[in-house]
């Protein structure tokens, strides 16, 4: 747990060294890539043997409800508002 917290406390010192302007980094090379060669080699071959897979549909009877929702009007008291801008 103190671990965790001086890491904590180190973090936000560094973000405020760069904020405060302590600390600049300016690039001063720019990066390249290694050349790389390659040459021979081979991949890889398999022979796959796989299920046959049928997708179709078809028809089935099932239960399915059957339900009738009726509403009717009602007065409610409902919360409200307003904003006056300020002077």
């Amino acid at each position: 747990m103190r671990g965790l917290i001086v890491a904590a406390v180190i973090v936000v010192v560094v973000i405020a060294a760069f904020a405060f302007g302590l600390i600049d980094i300016n690039q001063t090379k720019k990066t390249q890539l290694p050349d790389v060669a390659i040459e021979g080699g081979q991949a890889p071959a398999f022979d796959v043997d796989t299920a046959d897979v049928d997708v179709g549909t078809k028809q089935e009877s099932i239960k399915v409800p059957d339900v009738d929702v009726k509403t009717k009007d009602e007065t409610i008291e409902v919360p409200t508002v307003s904003v006056n801008k300020a002077n």
